[in-house]
C-alpha cells in the first residue's frame, strides 16, 4: 500500500543531476529517478560515506539555476530518498 503523501513523478531513464554540500565542499553525480513536491528518490554515483547530509542542494541544472534544499530522509544501497526543505514562509503583508 502506497504510504506517500504526495504523487510522484518517475522518470523512466532517470533525470541527470547534482548532490551539493550547503557550503560547496562536496559534490556527487546523481540520477533522480522519481519526484514529488514533497521529495525524491536518488540514485547516487559513488560512495555517501562521510558526507553531510543532514542538508545539502540537488542540483538540477547544469547552471546551477535549478536547485531543490534537502535533507536525507533513507538510504538502501546506493539509492537514497530525499525530502525537499520548504522555505521559511515570507512575511505577510500588512
Amino acid at each position: 500500500m502506497e504510504n506517500r503523501k504526495a504523487h510522484r513523478v518517475v522518470f523512466g531513464r532517470g533525470f541527470s543531476a547534482n548532490m551539493m554540500a550547503i557550503d560547496g565542499t562536496w559534490q556527487r553525480p546523481c540520477t533522480m529517478q522519481d519526484a514529488s513536491d514533497t521529495g525524491a528518490r536518488l540514485t547516487v554515483d559513488g560512495s555517501i560515506e562521510g558526507l553531510a547530509l543532514k542538508e545539502f542542494f540537488l542540483v538540477l541544472s547544469t547552471m546551477g539555476k535549478a536547485y531543490r534544499r534537502c535533507q536525507l530522509a533513507w538510504v538502501n544501497g546506493d539509492q537514497i530518498g530525499v525530502s525537499f526543505i520548504k522555505s521559511i514562509d515570507k512575511k505577510k503583508k500588512s
